[in-house]
């Protein structure tokens, strides 16, 4: 860490975000016998695992994972994902990032869920920077941050200390 970062959420806090996060998703999806946490390569598909755990923990709802590999330089290029469209057709999909900056990453991967029916959809993130060039929002955040553009979080969500950074 430099003398220009701060740590935002230590790994005590992040753990405690992510429960908070399955609990909401859960109360969201009471009625529904799967959802499909769809988590944005690389950090929000790891974050997609770890909501996973957590809500296996306190309901006995079906959670899927599905990875969702976006060029972030190029998010109008093909969008890939690990299930086929008739996997997650009629279902609840909850599309999983690590932070929300400018919106981008988010809103190209929401257009690639449109393209099947859906029960529901929604959007959950660890980090809100408030800086959104697109109508996309979080539905479930850990936490919002007003940072300036010249900053950048970074989030660390394996090993066994996780956290987020403002560089």
């Amino acid at each position: 860490m430099t003398a220009t970062s701060n740590i935002i959420l230590n790994h005590t806090e992040i753990n405690h975000k992510i429960r908070r996060i399955a609990f909401q998703i859960y109360e969201s999806n009471m009625d529904e016998t799967e959802v499909i946490l769809a988590g944005i390569d690389s950090n929000g598909y790891v974050f997609a695992k770890k909501l996973k755990l957590a809500l296996q923990k306190i309901s006995k709802i079906n959670v899927s994972l599905c990875k969702v590999i976006i060029d972030k330089k190029n998010p109008w290029q093909d969008i890939k994902t690990s299930m086929d469209p008739e996997d997650y057709k009629n279902k609840s999909i909850v599309l999983v990032d690590d932070v929300l900056n400018s919106g981008t990453t988010l809103i190209y991967g929401v257009k690639h869920f449109l393209n099947v029916p859906l029960k529901q959809f929604k959007t959950a993130v660890l980090v809100n920077r408030n800086h959104k060039k697109y109508p996309v929002k979080a539905d479930y955040k850990g936490i919002s941050l007003s940072t300036s553009l010249h900053e950048h979080v970074n989030v660390i969500l394996e090993g066994k200390n996780f956290e987020a950074i403002l560089e």
